[in-house]
């Protein structure tokens, strides 16, 4: 089991964060989906994760890539530590488009049932990429 939700979560890195492919969000996110990441006082359920992607970083990012650095699994759960990357060319948090390339490190612990993500929970950079993004 543990190797099989090793390939759920690696494409869900290539087909949702990469490609951006909402069918494949679909197949891999359960409705009862719940982010315990999200920031506090916003939504966590599975749309405003969708809208994580669609609404802040995809449009702000171009190239946006993921690389997998290192995955461990035991049972129901996949840790992963990966970077994104990409070319700051729209808008992101506020912060108008710099044309800088910029990578912001992630890990994120999810729980796999029947093939999709039903619970997240994750660190990363973005608050610092921001931050020095703003200061040029």
């Amino acid at each position: 089991m543990s190797e099989k939700n090793k390939i759920v979560v690696q494409r869900f890195n290539q087909q949702v964060i990469t490609e951006g492919k909402r069918q494949a969000f679909e197949d891999l996110v359960a409705d009862s989906f719940i982010n315990h990441s999200a920031p506090a006082g916003t939504a966590n359920d599975r749309e405003s994760f969708w809208r994580t992607f669609t609404l802040i970083l995809r449009p702000a990012l171009t190239d946006l890539q993921v690389s997998i650095e290192q995955q461990i699994a035991e049972g129901e759960w996949v840790t992963t530590r990966k970077t994104l990357t990409g070319v700051h060319s729209g808008e992101l948090l506020g912060v108008a488009a710099t044309g800088k390339n910029v990578a912001i490190a992630v890990i994120d612990m999810v729980r796999i049932v029947d093939g999709q993500y039903v619970e997240h929970w994750g660190v990363n950079t973005l608050a610092q990429v921001v931050s020095q993004l703003k200061q040029g």
